[in-house]
């Protein structure tokens, strides 16, 4: 009994020098009195560090204390909004080409398709074009011949204002009707500083034309009433003087391939001085492109004679090859001034090699 008080003394004793420390540890700086231990209250402390004490060594003792339960952090959502799919700068926008015409509303101001005219009336084509791609047409930008009846028409038509993308601008070109009854298209391209070709369509690609019908009796036109003439029965009837044949110069048929050179005068291949060369141009056409002073036209699907190439229209400006059919006869005037006429035989798509039937007459 008295080993069990003496324990209890010296555990009261160690209590109360345990608060002494503490409480001169808490307030250090200045010299404060020391408290009256209270041994109500020290006992009561020890009765719940009694009670309570074990159980925490005894989980320490076990060397599996529980770690401390973390505390849930709170994700914020992200707020970013994601881009639509649907949005117009989720889809790629395409490039538009810098040279690329579209027709105008209309198209053709003056001289609708089919336009009946006189044989050798002059007429002004005017076309409404708008600028549909992303670089300004400047004035060194042009309406250029591409291929089909010419009418007399310049090769070359400058612009004469710069026409930036969107804007529209109207292309006037004189041209004459042939003498000739018939129908005749004359098609068109634009051309850009460097002398590429361009047209209109989705592609760009395709060209614009003015096609006309010649007639010799125009709607509206009176027609003169022919006066009976009386002839006597014993009159004689005159007889037609025979037609001389013009004297040829030369004749023969040649087969042409890309770059080939033809001296018009001679029906010569890769002559030294050449009168026509047939090449190949842009978007892979082919184009027979006389030389300095030849002149060359298309004159259609009869045979004509002298007479008739030389009074055909011709100019210096290429003739597409694709535009021509098998059996299209083109009249010519050689550097010398001699009149001729080529007929196209065959065409072989593989190589584009053309076989030619050409004739030069003599000079009077």
């Amino acid at each position: 009994m008295v080993k069990g008080k003496q324990r209890w003394f010296n555990l009261l004793l160690m209590l109360s020098m345990a608060v002494v420390f503490l409480t001169g540890c808490s307030l250090p700086g200045r010299a404060r009195s020391t408290p009256t231990l209270d041994l109500t209250q020290v006992y009561g402390t020890l009765a719940v560090m009694v009670t309570t004490q074990p159980t925490a060594v005894v989980t320490q003792a076990a060397g599996t204390a529980s770690p401390a339960t973390p505390t849930p952090t709170m994700v914020q959502p992200n707020t970013t909004p994601r881009p639509s799919l649907t949005t117009s700068s989720a889809l790629p926008t395409p490039a538009v080409p810098c040279d690329q015409a579209a027709a105008g509303l209309p198209i053709d101001v003056t001289i609708t398709d089919d336009t009946l005219l006189a044989p050798g009336e002059a007429f002004t084509k005017i076309w409404r074009l708008q600028n549909a791609g992303s670089c300004t047409w400047t004035l060194y930008y042009s309406a250029a011949f591409f291929y089909g009846d010419r009418m007399d028409a310049p090769p070359i038509v400058p612009f004469s204002q710069a026409v930036p993308p969107g804007a529209e601008v109207e292309i006037a070109v004189e041209m004459i009707a042939p003498l000739t009854p018939g129908t005749y298209q004359g098609n068109w391209k634009l051309s850009n500083a460097e002398g590429a070709l361009f047209g209109i369509g989705p592609d760009g690609d395709a060209p614009f034309w003015v096609r006309i019908i010649v007639s010799e009796t125009l709607p509206g036109t009176p027609t003169a009433t022919p006066t009976q003439t009386l002839v006597p029965v014993t009159s004689p009837s005159p007889t037609p003087s025979p037609t001389a044949t013009p004297p040829v110069q030369a004749s023969d048929t040649l087969i042409l391939s890309p770059l080939d050179l033809i001296d018009l005068d001679t029906l010569e291949l890769q002559p030294q001085g050449a009168d026509l060369v047939y090449q190949t141009g842009v978007d892979n056409y082919h184009f027979f492109t006389p030389i300095e002073s030849v002149l060359l036209g298309v004159y259609g699907s009869l045979e004509p004679g002298l007479q008739d190439c030389q009074n055909a229209g011709m100019s210096s400006a290429p003739i597409a090859v694709e535009s021509l059919s098998i059996d299209t006869y083109l009249c010519y005037r050689t550097d010398l001034g001699a009149a001729g006429r080529a007929r196209l035989v065959a065409m072989d798509t593989t190589n584009f090699a053309l076989t030619l039937d050409l004739l030069t007459w003599e000079l009077p």
